[in-house]
C-alpha cells in the first residue's frame, strides 16, 4: 500500500496532482514549437522558457543561452523576445563539450559536436534579434561585458561551465531577472547542481527547483553588482 492509498482521500488527492498540459492549448507556443526541427529539451522545460521570456518582457536588459546545441531553445528565446525587441546572445562552442571533470561530470569531451554555426542560423530562420559567439565560454563573453541581462538560459551540463556562467552572469543580472539552469535536476549533470548550489551558497537568493528538472534563481532588488 502507498502512501495515497492511506486515506479516503487519495483518489482525488491523485486527481489534484495529475499535471496539467497548459502547453497544448497555448497558441503561442505550438507556433513556436512547430517550427524547431530537433531539440533534446523537454516540451514541460521548453514551455517554461517561453513563459520565462514573457515574464521579463518588460525588464531592461538583453538575453543569454549558453549552450545552444542545435538552436531549439535559442528559436523560443529568439522568437518569443522578437516584438519587445530584446537581442538574444547566444554561445556554444559549436564543437561539442570542452574537457569536463571526470569527478563531478558524466558527460564526455567532444558530446553535443553534431551542431554548427550554420544549422543554428537555419533554425532561427529570418529572425535577427540575436547574435552567435563560437568558442569556450566565458573567453567569448567579451562582446557583452558591459551588458546587463533580464533572462540567461544556462545549458552546459557540466560543472566548471555552470560555475563560469554563474560567476560571470549574476552580477549582470537585473533586479528581478531570471537565470534558468536547465541540468539541475538531470542525472546525468551531477556537476551542474554541484555549481548551482556551490555558488549561490553565500548569495541572498535561494535557487529554486522546479518539477521539470530546470532550477531558476530570481535577482533580489538591490543586489545587482553596482559595477553593472
Amino acid at each position: 500500500m502507498n502512501e495515497f492509498e492511506k486515506y479516503p482521500a487519495s483518489k482525488y488527492a491523485r486527481a489534484l496532482l495529475k499535471q496539467i498540459p497548459v502547453w497544448e492549448s497555448d497558441k503561442a507556443f505550438a507556433g513556436v514549437m512547430g517550427k524547431i526541427d530537433f531539440t533534446p529539451v523537454t516540451i514541460p522545460r521548453c514551455y517554461f522558457l517561453h513563459q520565462a521570456a514573457l515574464h521579463t518582457a518588460s525588464l531592461p536588459g538583453d538575453i543569454a543561452e549558453v549552450g545552444v546545441y542545435r538552436g531549439g531553445t535559442a528559436r523560443i528565446l529568439t522568437e518569443t523576445s522578437a516584438p519587445n525587441q530584446k537581442t538574444v546572445h547566444l554561445f556554444d562552442t559549436f564543437e561539442g563539450m570542452p574537457e569536463v571533470d571526470v569527478q563531478k561530470d558524466r558527460h564526455l569531451q567532444g558530446d553535443f559536436a553534431d551542431t554548427s554555426v550554420e544549422s543554428v542560423k537555419k533554425q532561427l530562420g529570418n529572425f535577427s534579434n540575436y547574435k552567435m559567439y563560437k568558442g569556450i565560454f566565458p573567453d567569448t563573453a567579451s562582446p557583452v561585458i558591459d551588458k546587463h541581462f533580464s533572462l540567461v538560459h544556462i545549458d552546459v551540463d557540466i560543472y566548471k561551465s555552470v560555475m563560469d556562467c554563474s560567476d560571470f552572469f549574476y552580477p549582470r543580472l537585473v533586479d528581478a531577472g531570471l537565470m534558468v539552469f536547465d541540468d539541475y535536476g538531470s542525472e546525468t549533470c551531477p556537476g551542474a547542481k554541484m555549481a548551482v548550489d556551490e555558488f549561490f551558497s553565500d548569495k541572498p537568493e535561494t535557487p529554486l527547483y522546479l518539477p521539470t528538472g530546470q532550477c531558476i534563481v530570481i535577482k533580489i532588488q538591490g543586489t545587482r553588482d553596482a559595477r553593472f
